[in-house]
């Protein structure tokens, strides 16, 4: 029987996201990767969006049959969901939003379903 390695211990910044279970790095695709994805970037559907006190919120519904195309690097097996994707990755897959959203859980009943967060009033950095 083999071992399987333990879970990550959770890691969280300063937005409170589990860093550790993201990858290690941004992993970027592939052109051909990105190419699978490509007939379904105009079905995706983008929420409102809706705050509290301390973060403004949107959720970002991917067609289901998308899942399937993503890579697998990119799912986490133990959840049957996707990781939690650094924003290079959310983007290379035809996720388009304005700065300052993290990907911060997958709601884990509808896995096509990626819940993003960032601060109230973010402005972005100073170029």
């Amino acid at each position: 029987m083999s071992k399987s390695s333990p879970a990550p211990q959770p890691e969280y910044n300063e937005m409170g996201i589990d860093v550790s279970r993201r990858n290690v790095e941004p992993r970027p695709l592939t052109d051909g990767e990105r190419e699978r994805l490509e007939e379904f970037i105009d079905s995706i559907h983008y929420s409102s969006r809706y705050n509290d006190s301390e973060y403004e919120y949107r959720h970002v519904q991917l067609p289901k049959a998308m899942l399937k195309a993503i890579p697998k690097d990119y799912h986490d097996s133990s959840k049957g969901t996707l990781k939690l994707l650094w924003e290079d990755e959310w983007r290379g897959m035809g996720i388009t939003q304005s700065l300052g959203w993290e990907h911060y859980e997958v709601h884990e009943p509808e896995p096509h379903i990626l819940l993003f967060k960032r601060p109230l009033n973010y402005q972005p950095p100073a170029q």
